[in-house]
């Protein structure tokens, strides 16, 4: 039982991060930090998903 909910829990953290990545994609960024994002996403997934979150493309820093 356990091997199936941490399956089902590795593949919603694989399509949340899919999603940033295509967010990131369709940001109105520059090429050169949306492929920072994409790149930090795909090799750090858990850190690069929260980074993203809290300082992402288009986020408003005050």
């Amino acid at each position: 039982m356990f091997e199936i909910g941490g399956g089902i829990l590795s593949l919603i953290w694989f399509l949340i991060v899919i999603w940033a990545v295509l967010k990131t994609a369709q940001s109105s960024t520059s090429l050169v930090a949306k492929l920072l994002w994409i790149i930090i996403l795909l090799a750090l997934p858990v850190v690069g998903l929260i980074a993203w979150l809290l300082l992402g493309p288009g986020k408003s820093r005050v």
